[in-house]
């Protein structure tokens, strides 16, 4: 029997269509990243990636749970993106004249039109919380992380943020490589985390405080994953990619209506564990990610 826990973990994992690239093509791929050979290789669009968030952003994610009396209950939760960082192989020129070129005629199936408030400025070491780099400080350390194309940390409070895909939009009118990358362009490097916030519950109950829980989820965007121990689980539906979440931290949990009693034990070991890998990916790549700060202050204070 799934725990609640697992019970979200499933219903909130993407499953991408996948496409195959042959063995011809993947020879030009990042020999870094790549060096192995291979007849296929199974990667996604971002495009396709925003598009299993579709519904999600606009009704919510239902996900089944079971209260510590045995009432079967559905939680909705909304999907927002609370951080990602796309770093690729191509130069910053190359991305630039890309997005120069695209016309809106081009965007118009895919994008909303967007405010001036809504126009991305500058990214700021100190205050700013999006955008890309200046060229000069284009290139990481260690080359092997690629170059940041794009790069976004929520700072906003939940009820003042846009639906995921709502915010993908927005900011792909200006980078449309967030619509148009593939998994194999982008680094290892390459990461998203979503926040997921409830929104109602059906029946309505109102005595359980665990139906307030947020979570993060971090999920990993490029193939490379795919051979790796975290390998993908591609039985979930054929000719789709899943990305399962590597990373978690939860806010508000304070009972144990995500934990069956029978396998409590072996769930706070896996979310701890899934705690730690999030903790643990931010501090490699050194990164300040707000809400992490923020559930991790909760969960210590």
């Amino acid at each position: 029997m799934q725990t609640n826990l697992e019970s979200f973990l499933d219903c909130t994992t993407p499953l991408v269509p996948s496409q195959s690239l042959s063995k011809s093509d993947a020879r030009k791929l990042n020999k870094l990243w790549y060096p192995w050979e291979r007849e296929t290789l199974d990667y996604f669009v971002l495009c396709d990636l925003w598009k299993c968030f579709d519904e999600g952003s606009a009704y919510g994610v239902g996900v089944p749970i079971r209260s510590e009396d045995g009432q079967n209950l559905v939680q909705y939760f909304v999907p927002y993106l609370s951080a990602i960082q796309i770093f690729t192989s191509s130069s910053i020129s190359c991305l630039r004249e890309e997005t120069e070129t695209m016309t809106r005629d081009s965007l118009s199936d895919s994008l909303s039109d967007e405010s001036e408030n809504e126009k991305l400025s500058r990214w700021d070491t100190c205050s700013s919380e999006e955008g890309p780099l200046e060229q000069d400080s284009f290139w990481l350390p260690n080359q092997k992380l690629g170059n940041l194309y794009f790069q976004y940390f929520e700072r906003s409070s939940p009820y003042s943020r846009a639906p995921l895909v709502d915010k993908i939009r927005s900011q792909s009118k200006r980078y449309p490589g967030l619509m148009s990358l593939r998994s194999v362009d982008l680094s290892p490097a390459s990461w998203m985390a979503v926040a997921w916030y409830p929104i109602y519950h059906i029946p309505s109950v109102k005595t359980i405080k665990d139906l307030q829980t947020c979570f993060l989820t971090y999920h990993t965007l490029s193939s490379w994953f795919e051979d790796m121990e975290l390998e993908r689980d591609k039985e979930k539906a054929e000719n789709r990619i899943a990305l399962p979440p590597f990373g978690l931290a939860t806010y508000k949990m304070q009972g144990k209506l995500w934990l069956l009693a029978e396998k409590n034990g072996d769930e706070i070991e896996r979310m701890s564990s899934l705690f730690s890998a999030a903790d643990s990916w931010l501090k490699q790549l050194r990164v300040r990610h707000h809400d992490f700060n923020f559930f991790m202050g909760f969960r210590h204070g």
